[in-house]
Order: structure tokens, then C-alpha cells, then sequence
């Protein structure tokens, strides 16, 4: 009993180091990612910022549609912001409603639809 226990001790730590290396991996890989695209995601930044301020958003509403850009959950977000969970609701409804987007999918899309290029091979030659 004793010797499977000290195995699966064992086992826990090779993936939990194997887990670590990963994890730093993945953390240098977004770190070169950002200081190789700054000067592009200054910008993007930049104008989504303007475009809240078109659309009339509060300060609160900028930081709530930047947050679920960022991918947060409604949940996710009232703890960031220590709000409740209904406040954070109404005010992205607020936004969507000025926007005059339907929800964050539409949302997202109207900042990265015309970031993203379409795949290569998709395109109908034109010869």
C-alpha cells in the first residue's frame, strides 16, 4: 500500500513539473508575442477605445466590453470589478443596445472581422 502511494506521489510531481514547463513555455511565448506585435496592438487598442467613445460608452461600460473582448464571463467580470452579477448584465445590455450589436459575439466580430484574413486556399483563383 505504502509503495503505491509513494508512486503515485511520484507520478503527481513529474506532472506537475512537466505542468510548470508548460506553463513557462506558453507564459515566454505570450511575452515575445506581445513585444513583437506592441506597436500593432497599441493601435488596435487605441482604436477600440475611440470606438467606445462614438458609441457613448461610460467608463464603466469601456472597461465592462473590454473585459468581455478579454473573453471574461458576466461572473468573471462583477468579481474583477467587485460589482454585482446583474449590474455587470444591465450594463453589458447597455452597451450592446448602443453599439446596436445583438450580444458579444457581434461584439468581438466587429473589432476582428476584418483583422483575421481569410485562408488562402479559400479564395476562388481569379485567372
Amino acid at each position: 500500500m505504502f509503495g503505491y502511494v509513494l508512486v503515485r506521489m511520484i507520478q503527481g510531481r513529474r506532472q506537475l513539473n512537466q505542468m510548470h514547463t508548460r506553463l513557462d513555455s506558453v507564459q515566454t511565448e505570450s511575452r515575445q508575442w506581445r513585444e513583437r506585435y506592441q506597436f500593432t496592438i497599441r493601435g488596435l487598442s487605441e482604436a477600440i477605445q475611440e470606438q467606445f467613445e462614438i458609441w457613448q460608452l461610460s467608463k464603466a461600460e469601456a472597461e465592462i466590453a473590454l473585459l468581455l473582448l478579454k473573453g471574461l464571463s458576466l461572473k468573471e467580470i462583477a468579481a474583477v470589478r467587485t460589482t454585482g452579477e446583474r449590474t455587470v448584465r444591465e450594463q453589458a445590455r447597455a452597451i450592446y443596445r448602443k453599439a446596436g450589436l445583438a450580444g458579444r459575439s457581434e461584439l468581438s466580430a466587429f473589432f476582428l472581422e476584418d483583422l483575421l484574413l481569410p485562408d488562402p486556399e479559400a479564395i476562388p483563383d481569379r485567372e
